[in-house]
């Protein structure tokens, strides 16, 4: 008989956040600034629990909500990209790039420690930050964690972290 191998994904209209940003590619152009309506989807392996569930399907919501929510109606900026030029001052954010420069109130922003606010970094930051949530929140670690973010209808990224080589 050949071994079960399970599954859950939840992905809802909840799990949308709103946000402006701006991207660097190619090493030397920047994109103009710009919003998308993001979509998260989540999906956990693992093996059956004692209750016959790899994981509840309400708290996977719930954790992932709380991180979405938090990005949700700001302005993300990447720490780290090597031409984006990120730096607070007080209670504000002033942003460089070449010639172009952005000022933006503190409150408005994340500053996300990622490299570019692509959607594929932005659903690994996702990923680590759920990733520490279901360990400390509710003592489970999944067997694998795939986050997807969909910045448009039909256009999405996806990052997986397995347990065994985390």
């Amino acid at each position: 008989m050949p071994a079960d191998h399970f599954k859950v994904r939840v992905t809802k209209d909840h799990l949308i956040f709103c946000c402006g940003h701006f991207i660097s590619y190619r090493g030397h152009q920047c994109e103009r600034l710009h919003g998308h309506n993001y979509r998260a989807a989540v999906e956990v392996e693992g093996p059956l629990h004692e209750d016959y569930y790899v994981f509840d399907f309400i708290a996977l919501k719930r954790r992932t909500k709380e991180i979405t929510d938090e990005l949700d109606h700001h302005m993300l900026l990447p720490l780290y990209n090597p031409v984006i030029r990120v730096v607070e001052e007080g209670n504000r954010v002033h942003v460089r790039y070449d010639d172009r420069e952005w000022l933006f109130p503190r409150g408005d922003c994340i500053l996300l420690p990622i490299e570019n606010t692509t959607a594929e970094l932005i659903a690994r930051y996702i990923a680590g930050r759920l990733w520490v949530s279901l360990q400390t929140h509710e003592n489970f670690t999944p067997d694998v964690l795939r986050v997807e973010v969909e910045e448009a209808p039909g256009q999405s990224a996806t990052v997986e972290w397995r347990a065994h080589s985390r």
